[in-house]
């Protein structure tokens, strides 16, 4: 971090940084890939080698295509490109194919897209206002933002070692929320957020905050002084217009399969109820303490004879394996029940974006809540998904040390939850050492900012994020030399799960308790 500071001082700290994460990505060329790799690589082959009419339902591989158009299109263009550098892995009944072009391939299409996300994060910054120091303005914020964004734990190791594609619908993102949010340009950014879920459609767990958001800034034309608004000036030619936007980008991604009367076969690919409550490995989310719960209630059940050992469901909620389930002592989840729960954990947080308009970072707080909640009580989340809310939460986390002290539990707590994605040993001392820089300059840095507010942990925290180092040492280094290793192959993702799920659903909670309390622009606690 030495370095960073350097740069710094010479005014050039946007460009070393770039430049530095860069050179990392290389240097992680060789490191494991895994079985994402073969996804997008499957997807290559069924865009370039398969007419358009054949491509949701090709199923030679299991790793189908279950991506909106947009994504599709992306590959398609991709593949044109991958085939000056390894034809044979455009070819679909090449299953697990792996060649040393391929992998140079697969890094580098990911390294040269991420020059739009560095693109992205500089607009950004440029929209952080800086700190008083004395009687001079620091651009201490903005630097320490474009490490948090730049140097995300969780992005490299996602889209860097496990070869997912995250940097285009990411650079969308976060140039559709500087649109809206400091230049005002409703009309730009609700075209930009329609074109993101067609590029990946997880990210309909943030769009009631941006339909929330637009519908009050931009089709109320007017606004009293205490921030309401006025009903009079509710404008129907706006309305008509973003609806037109979205409907017409719309259109454009899923109007040729509706001409080939293949939606339904697109939208079953893109929500596939069929695969199970919960992920492989859990999310940390309320359903791992849920089904967590449920194991001790049956391991109780069945110690007490209160349950018969020939009525356990078959199918086990810890056999690592994507699966529909049934829970054996609290009722089986459904997911009309994980819709309703979504939208009940929703709704307050849109409520305030409505009736206690807080600006911009109102809208920032609203859109991180939505991604939490939907992350929380979502029908088969992935554990990579708590980036949709790491990320929008590193913008406020340099605002306000109230955010910054919830930013850095998420952060820490997310990232590391991200640990079992990568298994295999020798990526063991480059995880722990990745994460332990990104969140020593993490927690150093926001203190460093807000070294005059009050801590930033309280003992109940810092013990929670302490404790992690012990369930590591744990899961790593003890478990493999128990005889436990064979008889609960599934422990030390339950473990991990199940702790990380404490400290998410602790900062879920702390957020919103914020949001609620904090007064509307132009209003103090004291009013």
């Amino acid at each position: 971090m030495a370095a960073f500071t350097i740069a710094a001082g010479t005014g050039n700290w946007f460009s070393a940084l770039a430049l530095g994460v860069t050179l990392l990505k290389c240097l992680l060329i060789p490191t494991y890939h895994s079985t994402d790799f073969e996804v997008h690589r499957n997807w290559l082959a069924i865009t370039h080698s398969l007419p358009i009419s054949q491509w949701y339902y090709e199923a030679t591989s299991e790793w189908t295509l279950d991506y909106p158009p947009f994504f599709a299109w992306f590959e398609y263009i991709l593949s044109h490109v991958a085939k000056y550098f390894d034809q044979e892995m455009l070819n679909v009944r090449n299953l697990n194919y792996s060649s040393s072009r391929t992998l140079l391939f697969q890094r580098f299409s990911v390294i040269f897209m991420d020059v739009l996300f560095v693109y992205a994060v500089h607009e950004c910054c440029k929209c952080i206002d800086g700190k008083k120091v004395g009687k001079e303005l620091t651009e201490k914020p903005k630097f320490i933002l474009s490490v948090l964004l730049l140097w995300n734990f969780g992005l490299l190791i996602v889209d860097r070692i496990l070869d997912i594609l995250c940097t285009i619908p990411l650079l969308i993102l976060i140039y559709t929320n500087i649109r809206l949010m400091f230049s005002k340009r409703h009309m730009e950014g609700a075209f930009l957020f329609a074109v993101l879920l067609h590029f990946k459609h997880i990210y309909l767990y943030v769009a009631p905050a941006y339909g929330v958001y637009l519908l009050r800034s931009y089709c109320f034309t007017a606004n009293k002084p205490d921030g309401s608004i006025r009903w009079n000036s509710f404008s129907f030619v706006r309305v008509i217009s973003l609806g037109l936007v979205v409907f017409l980008v719309s259109a454009l991604s899923l109007g040729p399969f509706l001409a080939l009367n293949q939606l339904p076969q697109v939208f079953s690919r893109l929500f596939p109820f069929k695969r199970g409550l919960c992920h492989a490995y859990w999310a940390p989310n309320f359903w791992a303490l849920y089904n967590a719960l449920d194991k001790v209630l049956s391991v109780i059940g069945l110690k007490l004879k209160f349950l018969d050992p020939n009525n356990i469901p078959k199918a086990s909620m810890t056999s690592g394996l994507v699966q529909q389930f049934q829970h054996t002592v609290l009722p089986s989840v459904t997911p009309l029940a994980t819709l309703i729960c979504t939208l009940i954990a929703i709704l307050p947080s849109i409520f305030c974006l409505w009736f206690k308009p807080q600006g911009p970072r109102g809208f920032l707080r609203c859109l991180t809540l939505c991604a939490l909640s939907s992350f929380m009580f979502g029908w088969h989340v992935h554990e990579k998904a708590i980036l949709l809310a790491i990320l929008p939460m590193s913008l406020l986390s340099v605002q306000k040390a109230g955010d910054a002290s919830i930013f850095l539990i998420l952060t820490t707590t997310g990232h590391y939850s991200l640990f079992p994605l990568l298994f295999t040993a020798p990526e063991l001392p480059i995880k722990i050492l990745l994460m332990l820089l990104f969140t020593i300059y993490s927690i150093s840095s926001l203190k460093t900012l807000f070294r005059k507010e009050k801590p930033l942990f309280n003992w109940m925290e810092t013990f929670y994020l302490l404790g992690l180092g012990p369930l590591e040492v744990c899961c790593e280094f003890v478990f493999p030399f128990t005889s436990w290793k064979v008889k609960y192959p599934f422990l030390p993702l339950l473990l991990t799960s199940v702790y990380c799920a404490v400290g998410i659903t602790y900062a879920w909670f702390k957020l919103y308790v914020s949001v609620l309390i904090d007064p509307p622009v132009g209003k103090t606690k004291k009013q």
